[in-house]
């Protein structure tokens, strides 16, 4: 794709003309569970932002109501903008919610918005985002995620170790909401996978700290290696508590929950974490994303990308400090109902492809319209 020629102002790019939206939600194909939540659907919100011929996708996974904050008001601060200065649109935008509010679904919108118009900005230069951002990797590393706790021995079985014959080099499943089912549960996933695979556990804050404690000891003993959540991620002391009394070799996670960079840089500061995560649909985007990994290089830790896969390869392949990206059952069913151009794992890796610009996906309309959440229409 030729790049227009910006020295002239008549070879710019045309500027953001209009932005579309909507919430989709998709039923899990059974009800589902972790440490400290039950669901039975996802919600998935997309952005297409405009700017002459060329469409910039973006999404979050949040409850509807960020496309309203997209149509209220992301949505006119973007219209008319540069669509490859990024970082001056994201600013724009983090100072038009100060009344309504960082956290939760206003920072998942923001992310949502950003995300689009970082894809926008990768299509007009004919990059794709890995490239547009600058690649530190051409390959991310991931692991399945799921094990819900409703799942059967069984079910348990088949999950991790499917993943286990497709060469990831690591699962993960999920613990928190029967502490004494754990153990067992644990020892399920271990034979599952065999010896050779790493298994991780993600407690989403089910735990008390002693809880967490007691129970680091025996998963230790089962060879995991990765202690997501033990106690609340709001309870920095806490994790800080497991992650020092934790046996060796395990590494106590956290941060999926970040909003903003200072949630980020008080993590840090409380020494609560041996491994960032960060959600780039979440935090506010890729713009942000960036700047959280930029935190943990001044810490020297790794950081390890929260779900999203489609979005978080290209974005993590712009990390220095990079660990790993998880690919999360509920996420890997929806892109690929919803998307044309998943990327799949080859050798245990994700691999954006530098040949097709942006993040090399496109919205199936007519599926997602299936899906559509009431009221969410542009």
């Amino acid at each position: 794709m030729a790049v227009p020629d910006r020295s002239d102002a008549a070879g710019a790019f045309a500027p953001i003309d209009s932005v579309d939206f909507g919430a989709f939600t998709v039923p899990t194909e059974q009800p589902e569970s972790d440490g400290t939540l039950k669901w039975d659907a996802t919600t998935i919100v997309v952005v297409e932002v405009h700017a002459g011929d060329a469409t910039g996708l973006g999404y979050t996974y949040a409850a509807p109501a960020a496309a309203n904050i997209v149509r209220d008001t992301l949505a006119s601060v973007v219209t008319g903008r540069d669509p490859v200065a990024n970082g001056a649109a994201w600013a724009a935008m983090v100072h038009a919610i100060r009344n309504q509010g960082r956290a939760g679904v206003v920072s998942s919108a923001i992310s949502a918005v950003d995300v689009a118009l970082w894809d926008l900005k990768a299509k007009l230069l004919g990059l794709s985002v890995a490239d547009a951002i600058g690649r530190s990797h051409d390959a991310v590393p991931v692991y399945g995620s799921g094990g819900f706790t409703g799942l059967t021995d069984a079910e348990l079985t088949d999950q991790l170790g499917g993943w286990a014959d497709q060469g990831l080099a690591a699962v993960k499943m999920k613990v928190g909401r029967d502490a004494a089912a754990d153990p067992h549960r644990v020892e399920v996933a271990r034979r599952a996978i065999g010896d050779d695979v790493e298994l991780f556990v993600d407690a989403n804050g089910g735990y008390t700290r002693k809880q967490a404690l007691l129970v680091a000891t025996t998963f230790a003993d089962l060879g995991v290696r990765w202690f997501e959540e033990p106690v609340s991620s709001d309870d920095l002391a806490g994790l800080r508590l497991v992650r020092d009394r934790a046996p060796a070799g395990i590494d106590v996670t956290a941060g999926e929950y970040g909003y903003d960079l200072p949630y980020f840089r008080n993590m840090l500061a409380a020494g609560a974490v041996d491994c960032l995560q960060a959600d780039v649909t979440r935090c506010g985007g890729i713009t942000a994303f960036l700047r959280v990994g930029a935190l943990a290089d001044a810490e020297c830790l790794d950081v390890s990308s929260h779900c999203a896969p489609q979005v978080s390869a290209h974005a993590c392949a712009g990390l220095w400090h990079l660990r790993h990206l998880e690919y999360f059952a509920d996420h890997i069913r929806l892109e690929s109902m919803l998307f044309d151009g998943v990327l799949e794992p080859v050798d245990g890796a994700l691999r954006p492809d530098p040949d097709r610009p942006g993040l090399g996906i496109e919205l199936k309309r007519a599926d997602a319209e299936r899906f559509r959440h009431p009221g969410s229409a542009s």
